[in-house]
C-alpha cells in the first residue's frame, strides 16, 4: 500500500493552508547565507572579523557543536513543499543551498560536507565528550536526500553519494564492539539514510553502513520482548528506528520490520500516552502506564510527536491497521497544531498583553497552571525548530492511501485526493459538511449570505463531523471507498468503513456522520485524574493552578456544557463548567497561546 502524497494530495482546509502558508512564510524570512554560514565556516569559504549582522544563535551558533542541524531539516522542507506544489521560489533558494554544499564538499576534497568538523566522530570513538554530531551530520544528509527524491536534484545525490563513500571509509576502522559503542551517542536517523542511498544507487557500501549502523544494544532488546525504552532518551531511538522501517522497505529483511513494530508496542501499545496522544518528561520515555508521576513542563516534546507520526505512518502503510491512523490524528491536533504556528483569533477593539503569534513550543506542559514556551525565529534553533517546518510542510501527508483497487481515507479535511485506476485518472474530493448555512466568517469578510433551510432547521452546534466524498472521473471507474471510522464517534473500537458501491462515475458521492461528543480520558497510573477530549481534540481549562472538579464521579464528561458556540459562520468548540461555583472555560490545546492552562483535572469523589 502507497500513501497518495505530493501533488497527488492537494489540501483546501483552511488550518491546514494558513499553517502550510505561515511555514513557507517563516522559511522564506530566513536568509540563505545565514543558514550555509557553519558549513562555509568550515570548509574555509567564509570568515569575518566582526559578528555578522542578523547571525543565527541558539543551536545554530558557530559555537554550538549541533551547528547545522536546522539547514538540513529547511533543505527537507523545501523538497516537501516543491512536491506537493511545484513552488519555483523555494525550490530555487534549495538548489542554491545544494551548490553551497558542493562547493564545501569539493573544498574539503575528501567526501566531507558537513557544517561541524569530522574530528567530531573521532571524538566519539575515543570516548570524549562532544555532543551528537551524528545528530547534526543526519540532518544534513537526509536534506540532500530529500531534494534527489523529491525536487530532483542530481547534484544533491551526487554529495550525498560522495559523503557516504567518507562515512564508508571511516567507519571500516572499527570493530563491531567499538562501533556499538560509538552507536550508544545519538546517531539520529544515519540507517535511514543507508538504506534510501541504497535504494536510490544500488551501491554495496550502503549494505555495509546498514550493518554497521545496527544498534543491536537496543534492537536486540526489542526483539526479545524486553522494554529498553523506560527512561531512555525518546528521540535518540525513535528515528533509528524508521531507520529500520527503510531498512525492511528497501531489503525486505524481516528482523528489520520486526525491530519497527516491537518498537512501537514497547513505546505506545504497553506504556500508554498522555491524552493528547504524546508522552515523554524531559524528553525520555515514561514508565509504563505512568503517566501521572511524569506531569510537568517538559511533556510530550515535539519532535517526538512528528517522528512517532512517521513511525506510525510505515506501519499502516503495512499493515492497515486503523490504530495508526487514530495516532496520526490524535497526535496532530494536539501536538502539530498545539506547538506550531500559533496564531490569536482575536476581535475588533480587544488587544491581548501577549505576542499575536507563537512559532514553536518545545515540549507540551501538562502540569496543571503552566504555560507553552515559544521559541524565537532566530536566536533558538532548539531540534524542534527543524521538526517545525518539516511537519507543517507536511501536512497534505497521512490523510489517503492507495493499495491497487482500495482507497483509504484517514483523516478529515477539506482535500483533493489524485489516483489512478486502470490508468483513467480519478479525483476524490473530500469536503466537511460544517451544517451552519452561512459563510459569512467575521466582521470584516464579505457579507454574503444564503437563506435555506439548513440555517434554521440546524439551531445549535450538530455534534457531528460529517465529510461528504464526491468522485470525477471520465466514465465508470471500480474502486472500494474505505473511510475510517474513530473510536471518538461512540461507535466502539475504531474500523473502515466500506462504501455500499464500487462503480463510481463523475458526481457520485458518499457521506458519513461521526457523532462528537466530550468524552473523559483517565491519567496512567491515576484514574482519579482525567483530561478532556472533543471528538479527538484534548481540550484545555484556562486556570493558574491545579483544579478539582465536582461533577457525578460516575460520569465526570457532565462537568461540562458548550458555551459560545457559534461565532458568525463557524460553529466553535468551546466548554464550560456546569458544577463549579467558579467557572473554568476550557478550548481547544491547540488554540492555547500565552495563557496558563491544565489539562488534566482531579474529580472529586472519583
Amino acid at each position: 500500500m502507497r500513501e497518495i502524497k505530493g501533488k497527488n494530495a492537494v489540501v483546501w482546509d483552511g488550518n491546514l493552508r494558513r499553517r502550510e502558508a505561515d511555514n513557507r512564510a517563516y522559511m522564506m524570512r530566513l536568509d540563505r547565507e545565514n543558514l550555509m554560514r557553519n558549513y562555509l565556516l568550515e570548509a574555509g569559504l567564509w570568515t569575518c572579523a566582526a559578528l555578522p549582522n542578523g547571525i543565527h544563535g541558539g543551536w545554530e551558533s558557530p559555537t554550538c557543536q549541533l551547528r547545522g542541524h536546522f539547514t538540513g531539516h529547511y533543505l527537507s522542507a523545501a523538497a516537501m513543499i516543491w512536491d506537493e506544489n511545484g513552488d519555483m521560489e523555494i525550490k530555487g533558494r534549495a538548489d542554491a543551498m545544494v551548490e553551497d554544499l558542493y562547493r564545501c564538499q569539493t573544498e574539503h576534497g575528501d567526501g566531507w560536507a558537513g557544517s561541524i568538523p569530522e574530528t567530531y566522530l573521532d571524538w566519539i570513538a575515543r570516548g570524549k565528550p562532544v555532543w551528537a554530531p551524528h545528530y547534526t551530520l543526519h540532518k544534513t544528509l537526509m536534506g540532500l536526500v530529500d531534494m534527489a527524491k523529491l525536487a530532483g536534484n542530481r547534484r544533491a545525490l551526487e554529495i550525498a553519494d560522495r559523503w557516504g563513500e567518507w562515512f564508508d571509509r571511516w567507519t571500516a576502522r572499527f570493530d563491531r564492539e567499538k562501533m556499538d559503542d560509538i552507536l550508544d551517542v545519538e546517531t539520529g536517523g544515519m540507517l535511514e539514510i543507508w538504506a534510501d542511498l541504497l535504494d536510490l544507487t544500488g551501491k554495496e557500501r550502503y549494505r555495509r553502513l546498514l550493518d554497521k549502523y545496527y544498534r543491536a544494544r537496543l534492537f536486540d532488546e526489542l526483539l526479545a520482548g524486553r522494554d529498553p525504552l523506560t527512561n531512555m532518551h525518546a528521540n535518540t531511538t525513535i528515528p533509528e528506528v524508521i531507520g529500520c522501517a527503510r531498512a525492511y522497505e528497501v531489503t525486505g529483511e524481516e528482523k528489520y520490520r520486526r525491530i519497527a513494530e516491537a518498537y512501537w508496542k514497547c513505546a505506545v501499545t504497553d506504556r500508554g500516552a498522555f491524552a493528547t496522544g504524546g508522552q515523554t518528561c524531559g524528553e525520555i520515555w515514561t514508565p509504563k502506564g505512568d503517566q501521572q508521576s511524569r506531569l510537568g513542563r517538559k511533556n510530550q516534546e515535539h519532535c517526538t510527536v512528528y517522528n512517532m507520526m512517521r513511525l506510525s505512518d510505515f506501519l499502516f502503510r503495512w499493515t492497515k491497521d486503523v490504530q495508526y491512523a487514530d495516532y496520526i490524528e490524535q497526535n496532530l491536533y494536539n501536538g502539530i497544531f498545539a506547538q506550531g504556528y500559533w496564531r490569536w483569533r482575536g476581535t475588533n477593539g480587544y488587544a491581548p498583553n501577549h505576542p499575536h503569534t507563537g512559532l514553536i513550543a518545545y515540549f507540551m506542559p501538562l502540569k496543571g497552571g503552566d504555560h507553552k514556551g515559544w521559541g524565537t525565529e532566530t536566536t533558538d534553533f532548539f531540534c524542534c525548530h527543524g521538526t517545525l517546518v518539516q511537519a507543517n510542510a507536511a501536512l497534505n501527508r497521512y490523510l489517503y492511501y492507495q493499495d491497487g483497487r482500495d482507497i483509504y481515507v484517514c483523516q478529515f479535511f477539506d482535500s483533493d485526493a489524485h489516483f489512478e485506476i486502470d490508468g483513467h485518472p480519478v479525483t476524490l474530493r473530500q469536503r466537511i459538511d460544517r451544517q451552519t448555512g452561512s459563510f459569512h466568517l467575521s466582521s470584516d469578510s464579505a457579507g454574503r449570505q444564503s437563506i435555506g433551510a439548513v440555517t434554521s432547521k440546524v439551531k445549535n452546534n450538530p455534534e457531528t463531523l460529517r465529510p461528504v466524498f464526491e468522485v470525477e472521473t471520465e466514465g465508470q471507474v471500480s474502486f472500494r471507498l474505505h473511510v475510517r471510522m474513530p473510536s471518538w464517534a461512540g461507535q466502539g473500537d475504531s474500523r473502515f468503513v466500506t462504501a455500499p458501491r464500487e462503480t463510481w462515475a463523475g458526481g457520485d458521492t458518499f457521506a458519513l456522520e461521526m457523532p462528537r461528543t466530550i468524552r473523559c480520558q483517565p491519567l496512567g497510573g491515576d484514574p482519579s485524574r482525567v483530561a478532556y477530549l472533543y471528538g479527538p481534540v484534548a481540550l484545555a481549562g484556562l486556570t493558574d493552578t491545579e483544579i478539582t472538579l465536582h461533577p457525578d464521579p460516575r460520569r465526570p464528561e457532565s462537568a461540562l456544557r458548550r458555551c459560545n458556540e457559534r461565532e458568525w459562520g463557524s460553529w466553535t468548540e468551546e466548554f464550560i463548567t456546569v458544577t463549579e461555583d467558579r467557572a473554568v472555560y476550557f478550548i481547544p490545546l491547540y488554540d492555547v497561546g500565552y495563557e496558563n492552562y491544565a489539562v488534566y483535572f482531579r474529580i472529586a469523589g472519583k
